[in-house]
């Protein structure tokens, strides 16, 4: 004897995988075509361009550890060691000279980290705007991706993002080391994810994440803590001490308002002088750091909580920090549209507005923003990554006022 309603929920848990495996299916071909059409038209102009910058010192990386060369000792490196595997592989596929194949293969590479990507947001149980989101997001951000390697650290922590949420720690916490070995900016999101695991699945757990957190660090950095120990320090001394970058939130607003000197500092424009704001900003970013940190231990460790502190956490370190360089979009991607209900999808449309503002001025019109005439338009872009902040860091968002309309037809509702 049949229970009644039982044929139609094991109709629906079978048809429930199709679904799923037909969704990430058409997110991944969509994510491609979109990947594809960064070599055609306004994209490949503005690809030409990129392309001559950062991956002509990728590819010098690449090409002197081929030789045999000890990255920090032998040659000077401005990334963490964690990014060393992206620079030295493509390097294999082509000629040492052969420039334009590193970048082919180098642009290849970021595709497979895009994907991968995609495919761990599609493992994070994700709202179905987070998927066409991601999918879509090569257009939004232009051609940075074929040029710049962030990629590669934001797929990892999408996937430590993935792990989590699935309380598995170690795996998780080693993903977001490898991330962290990368590029720095993962560590504002280990306080948070140890809060997630403690209060989940215990002391034990958090210590097995820690300890795989500390491997994978130790193994990225450790050969050159022993073997060039000096370089390796002038790096990452190099990368706390910079100074204020033109595009960041202060220098943006010093621009506009102000007519500060600027200079060349690692491949990017900085402001001169101000050091006062410089320490502001510091201070203030480290502030709304702990303040998040505190907020997230004091509430429940439910998955959405614990998604949009992340994001808040990462957007925190880009909106409010010294330095705001275009690629550093690209590291909200897999976390911003994760974040539920209707601030997540006002965060969302903000933060693919200020993608699409940010491949409008680079690199083609990156003069106009460095002589102080479109400062003005990278100021409003900045002012809309504080709304994405304050969107995911505010407890509950305001209710919105109900229309006309609305209160009439509830007023004749009532008894």
């Amino acid at each position: 004897m049949t229970v009644t309603g039982q044929a139609p929920r094991v109709q629906r848990a079978r048809t429930l995988p199709r679904r799923r495996l037909l969704g990430a299916t058409l997110a991944l071909v969509v994510f491609l075509w979109s990947w594809a059409l960064l070599g055609h038209g306004f994209y490949h102009r503005n690809a030409t361009v990129a392309q001559t910058s950062d991956t002509v010192l990728y590819q010098g990386y690449g090409v002197a550890m081929r030789a045999g060369k000890l990255p920090y000792r032998d040659f000077p490196l401005v990334y963490p060691p964690g990014g060393l595997p992206v620079f030295l592989a493509p390097a294999y596929a082509v000629s040492p000279n052969d420039l334009a194949g590193y970048q082919r293969w180098f642009a290849r590479l970021m595709a497979g980290c895009g994907v991968a990507c995609l495919l761990f947001v599609l493992a994070s149980r994700p709202p179905a705007r987070a998927v066409a989101f991601v999918a879509v997001s090569p257009l939004l951000i232009g051609s940075l991706l074929l040029s710049r390697f962030d990629l590669w650290p934001t797929a990892l922590v999408a996937a430590a993002v993935a792990a989590l949420l699935r309380d598995r720690s170690a795996l998780g916490f080693a993903a977001l080391g490898a991330a962290l070995a990368a590029k720095l900016f993962a560590f504002v999101l280990l306080p948070v994810a140890a809060l997630w695991t403690l209060r989940r699945a215990g002391p034990r757990a958090l210590r097995r994440g820690l300890a795989s957190l500390a491997i994978v660090v130790a193994a990225a950095f450790a050969p050159f803590v022993a073997l060039a120990p000096g370089g390796l320090w002038a790096t990452l001394e190099e990368q706390a001490s910079r100074a204020i970058q033109i595009e960041s939130l202060v220098g943006t607003a010093l621009l506009t308002f102000a007519h500060p000197t600027e200079f060349d500092s690692l491949g990017a424009k900085s402001i001169a002088g101000y050091h006062a704001a410089a320490v502001i900003t510091t201070v203030v970013e480290a502030a709304v750091l702990i303040g998040l940190w505190l907020g997230f231990a004091r509430g429940e460790m439910v998955a959405d909580r614990f998604v949009r502190y992340l994001a808040a956490c990462v957007c925190t370190f880009i909106a409010l920090g010294k330095v705001l360089s275009p690629q550093y979009l690209i590291w909200l991607v897999p976390l911003v549209p994760l974040v539920r209900g209707r601030r997540g999808l006002i965060a969302t449309a903000l933060l693919g507005a200020a993608m699409i503002v940010t491949q409008y001025y680079y690199p083609g019109h990156y003069g106009s923003v460095t002589d102080g005439s479109l400062a003005w338009l990278v100021f409003v872009r900045d002012l809309a990554l504080l709304v994405v902040l304050a969107l995911l860091a505010l407890p509950a968002l305001p209710a919105l006022p109900a229309l006309p309309m609305m209160r009439a037809r509830g007023s004749r509702a009532s008894p």
